[in-house]
């Protein structure tokens, strides 16, 4: 049960990550947001980035082993970035549909998903 509530919490944290580091990209295209300068675009990804840490350190407390969780703290870090690759990768397909996902760039998230294997892989 811990496992499946930390690995949770890091996707709603990541949903978020992605929203404050990638989702202002978006705002030329919002009728609203078009006359925004950069302090207003950095204070409003900070805002977003908030909702991103009050999942994130709940779910790195919460999953840690010495907290009586079930990850290492190395283990942690790689599931959040694995699944940081796999928001972003679906953020992307839905809200940059002109980005284009080559067969070099899937092989760059294969190798990253390798890593997270390898990690996992008990001596």
């Amino acid at each position: 049960m811990k496992v499946l509530f930390t690995i949770f919490l890091l996707c709603i944290s990541n949903v978020f990550m992605t929203l404050a580091w990638y989702g202002h990209l978006k705002f030329k295209e919002m009728e609203w947001t078009k006359s925004f300068g950069l302090i207003t675009i950095i204070l409003i990804s900070w805002g977003i980035a908030l909702f991103e840490y009050i999942f994130q350190v709940p779910a790195n407390k919460y999953g840690f082993k010495g907290n009586g969780g079930p990850f290492t703290l190395l283990e942690l870090k790689m599931i959040q970035e694995a699944l940081s690759i796999v928001i972003f990768l679906i953020f992307t397909l839905f809200f940059f549909k002109n980005e284009k996902i080559a067969w070099n760039h899937l092989l760059g998230f294969v190798f990253l998903m390798l890593a997270v294997f390898f990690v996992f892989l008990k001596k």
